[in-house]
């Protein structure tokens, strides 16, 4: 989880990094990565909390790699076959990251030419394959093998009853909304630690999830599941539920509440 966390927050940097210009496209661009920096923000640790995003960054050169899955291809079968597991995470991951870094090279590139247009353009790219990259890195924490499954408990399991009045009941509401979304994109429960409250909200293709924490993520893309369920996505996310690994989702809450 602090692995994966710190991947989190390295995009988020990026995602905030570019420098405030004297022109009203800049500052558009401007507006939009810092809230996108926001979007992502999440606990390096599991007992620090996010980091303190700063008025303005600096971009830096870096590479993001393709994080290895704590698990086997296969272990998450029948949930999930192995050969989707394969592809979902060797291809279409890898994919993203391959365009998170070449937009960001391409984005230094054109900070230091001061290319206006391009780094609005580029923000666009960052944001899409930087969003598929911090989700499914949060995707795979949240899965497990369906023999290591148990049930939501402690603080987590009290906030759902709080909020939803039982597990069952956020399940059916995770499910609903994430089933009825249009075209691609992810479901997600999230936390709003201002409000204090749990929530159930989809976000198309791969924008990050806003206004909070992502605890965690359905993959609603056909990519996710479709060699296996072919085209129907309820029968994927009814599914999922047994291979939900609440540990990391606990965890995500109690680093995000405290």
């Amino acid at each position: 989880v602090e692995r994966t966390r710190a991947t989190e927050r390295s995009i988020a940097y990026r995602l905030l990094s570019v420098p405030p210009r004297r022109t009203t496209i800049m500052a558009a661009v401007i507006s939009r990565a810092r809230a996108i920096g926001k979007m992502l923000s999440m606990p390096v640790t599991l007992s620090a909390p996010g980091p303190a995003f700063a008025a303005t960054a600096v971009w830096s050169r870096g590479k993001h790699s393709l994080p290895d899955l704590p698990y086997d291809y296969s272990a998450l079968e029948p949930v999930i076959s192995g050969e989707i597991m394969e592809l979902h995470h060797s291809k279409h991951h890898q994919a993203y990251v391959n365009g998170l870094n070449a937009a960001s090279e391409q984005m230094e590139a054109a900070q230091a030419k001061g290319d206006v247009e391009s780094m609005t353009r580029l923000t666009k790219a960052i944001t899409f394959n930087g969003g598929g990259h911090i989700n499914h890195s949060i995707f795979w924490q949240n899965l497990c093998p369906k023999k290591d499954y148990r049930p939501p408990q402690g603080a987590l399991l009290a906030k759902i009853d709080q909020d939803f009045g039982s597990l069952e009941k956020l399940q059916a509401s995770l499910t609903q909304a994430t089933v009825g979304l249009q075209g691609s994109g992810w479901g997600w429960l999230g936390y709003h630690k201002e409000t204090d409250q749990l929530y159930v909200k989809t976000m198309a293709n791969q924008n990050p999830l806003q206004c909070g924490t992502p605890l965690l993520g359905i993959d609603a893309w056909e990519h996710a599941y479709y060699l296996q369920y072919k085209n129907v996505r309820p029968d994927y996310v009814k599914a999922i539920w047994e291979v939900v690994n609440w540990a990391d989702v606990e965890a995500r809450f109690e680093a995000s509440s405290s």
